[in-house]
């Protein structure tokens, strides 16, 4: 009987046995862009989503790679029950939020920070990530793995410990959920960027007339502020109401300390940044139909924008 060699332990280039730690850390890096994109689109915040990612990889360490099929999908379970637990963690929190709560925006521009754009290469615009805010939290995790990231509905059915059937239904009530609330039309990247340039110059410049045209009647502005910066406690509804509301912000005396204003790509769309000395003051995303913005989301509270400065 032919006795088989004993398989050798892998060295690296100088000869010596390579360390498994440093294939778990391959491996993990491999995919740790996916981890965070699909943590983020769970929690609705980078932060958040990077604290889960590094949580799964404290945990990475201790697995023997041999017993692992497939890292990808092993890892993705992982980190979404870190992050379905993460949301039971933050429900006290977000109860006691003051005025509306905003997801918060990452910075994705390419020629900025790659691996933030490619870890949210698909869609986490602004209009999107509030869609899936309105789904229960395994109603947003199961759309996740299964849309995003195409994970069969057996694996999805063990990440959640639920029944194929049950994914499948979870997933259909998310689907159908996201698509009666996406905008009615969707503009090219070409028209936005020009909305939100008029937006932007109408805003900063004092051109009542020209916000006029530039906003929907019916247009809604929803600001998040956190009780820490000025913002509506309530959605703001009619063209007329948000430029009042505009006006009197920009005539505040914190207004003058922003320094400029610029378009910026934020979670893969242009949006308008405005900055003082200090940094980012506030995002503001607008949600464009036809060449009018008929909503306006705008990010204040500065707890949340440590992925866009």
């Amino acid at each position: 009987m032919t006795t088989l060699p004993t398989p050798e332990r892998p060295t690296d280039d100088t000869g010596d046995a390579a360390d498994p730690r440093d294939a778990a850390t391959a491996v993990f890096e491999q995919h740790r862009g996916s981890l965070v994109g699909a943590a983020y689109r769970i929690l609705s915040s980078h932060s958040d989503a990077e604290d889960v990612v590094q949580e799964a990889w404290l945990r990475w360490r201790e697995v023997d790679l041999d017993t692992i099929d497939e890292p990808r999908a092993y890892l993705l379970t992982v980190t979404t029950r870190l992050a379905l637990n993460r949301i039971r963690q933050l429900r006290s929190r977000r109860e006691a939020y003051v005025g509306p709560w905003l997801p918060e925006p990452v910075a994705t521009d390419p020629r900025d920070d790659g691996a933030a754009a490619a870890e949210l290469a698909d869609d986490v615009s602004m209009a999107m990530l509030i869609v899936l805010e309105s789904l229960s939290p395994l109603e947003r995790a199961a759309f996740v793995l299964t849309e995003v990231f195409g994970m069969p509905a057996p694996e999805v059915a063990t990440t959640l410990d639920r029944s194929p059937a049950a994914v499948r239904q979870l997933v259909h009530r998310a689907r159908s959920h996201v698509e009666a609330r996406r905008p009615r039309s969707v503009v090219d990247t070409a028209r936005h960027r020009q909305v939100v340039e008029r937006f932007l110059a109408a805003a900063t410049g004092g051109d009542v007339e020209g916000l006029f045209e530039v906003l929907a009647p019916d247009v809604t502005l929803v600001s998040d502020g956190g009780g820490i910066r000025k913002a509506a406690l309530r959605p703001i509804h009619s063209a007329d109401k948000v430029i009042r509301w505009l006006a009197a912000v920009m005539n505040r005396p914190e207004a003058q300390l922003v320094t400029g204003a610029e378009v910026r790509v934020v979670n893969g769309e242009d949006a308008v940044v405005f900055l003082t000395a200090d940094g980012v003051d506030s995002v503001w995303f607008l949600t464009v139909e036809g060449d009018r913005a008929v909503r306006l989301h705008g990010v204040r509270n500065p707890e949340k924008l440590h992925a866009v400065s």
